[in-house]
């Protein structure tokens, strides 16, 4: 075990990967020399050579059109894409070829294709940097999306899925890269559990937050402030946002009755809405009050000033545990975008 920030722990993943297979290939905007502009994939060019750690060109549609196209002729490419919002570019290839393709060709072709992320904001960066567009990929059929929140599953998940014979969105919470916390870097990825299961971060009996990524921390934080008021929360990080793992949920807001839903994406047709949609019709008769959404307003990514009115954050979370509790809010010292 050693002591590592996320971004160090998926450098640990990408390095093993590299190591075990030699279809492994790593391709994105300056992710050689530099090793990337978080500096994820820092050393891996010297070490594994620049033929198989790939500096391309600033055309995030040409990346991922390769990308497919290595694929397609059986090796296994791990693409970044420099920040969220740019993305976008590649949208029509990820939709319409890296989802489809496995389908389309009854299932003679596969797609191990892997598209690192970084992902959502904290970071004081502007708009395309700082962006949330899971919903876009968990509404895409035929792509897993997955979200680490801490050191040990950015590695393992990371690992798992380059090994994964789907297309897989790794999602990496950008303003986690520096947070530290102990790695199993040689880990037996039969001993970890699946990509897809959700875990339970904190246990607790009055309330449950359901959220991923950084906002995990987020909601522990919130936990640990709810218990000086004698409430105890549960906490779930989904770590795959899809599939997601619904009946580790369900079993929660079974037990607890009120949950609270978390993300930085905007609220409308936010990946919340669809959680809230399914625990209601899973267990409506056991939620004691209508499940509530804390989110990113409804507007694009605002400047970096004015980030922190757009998070979600611990007092707007407490907020909301305290309207399914019906409390009179003691906790929550501001009303945000809570609904």
């Amino acid at each position: 075990m050693s002591a590592l920030t996320l971004g160090a722990a998926i450098n640990a993943g990408l390095d093993r990967a590299l190591a075990d297979d030699d279809r492994v290939l790593l391709m994105g905007e300056d992710i050689g020399k530099l090793g990337g502009v978080f500096r994820v994939t820092d050393g891996l060019q010297a070490r594994f050579g620049a033929q198989r750690v790939i500096d391309t060109p600033l055309a995030e549609a040409g990346i991922v059109g390769t990308a497919v196209g290595l694929a397609v002729r059986g090796y296994r490419p791990v693409v970044e894409i420099q920040f969220d919002g740019f993305v976008y570019p590649a949208f029509d290839q990820i939709v319409c070829q890296v989802a489809k393709l496995h389908y389309r060709s009854g299932g003679r072709i596969r797609m191990p294709l892997v598209i690192r992320i970084p992902w959502a904001g904290g970071v004081g960066a502007a708009e395309h940097h700082s962006e949330s567009p899971e919903a876009y990929f968990v509404h895409t059929a035929g792509l897993r999306v997955v979200a680490p929140s801490n050191p040990q599953d950015a590695c393992v998940m990371l690992r798992q899925a380059v090994a994964s014979d789907d297309p897989v969105i790794f999602l990496e919470p950008k303003r986690l890269y520096h947070s530290k916390g102990e790695v199993d870097v040689d880990a037996d990825l039969a001993d970890a559990p699946p990509l897809h299961l959700a875990r339970v971060a904190r246990e607790g009996s009055d309330a449950t937050i359901v959220t991923s990524g950084a906002l995990v921390r987020t909601a522990l934080d919130a936990a640990v402030a709810a218990e000086d008021e004698g409430l105890s929360l549960e906490v779930i990080d989904l770590r795959s946002l899809s599939p997601l793992d619904l009946n580790t949920v369900a079993a929660s807001v079974r037990k607890t009755g009120r949950v609270v839903v978390t993300h930085e994406a905007a609220r409308q047709a936010g990946l919340g809405a669809e959680i809230v949609a399914s625990i209601t019709e899973q267990c409506f008769s056991f939620l004691e009050a209508p499940p509530t959404r804390v989110t990113g307003h409804d507007i694009p990514y605002p400047p970096s000033k004015l980030e922190k009115h757009h998070v979600p954050d611990l007092d707007r979370i407490l907020h909301a545990v305290d309207r399914v509790l019906e409390r009179e809010a003691p906790l929550a010292a501001t009303e945000g975008s809570v609904r």
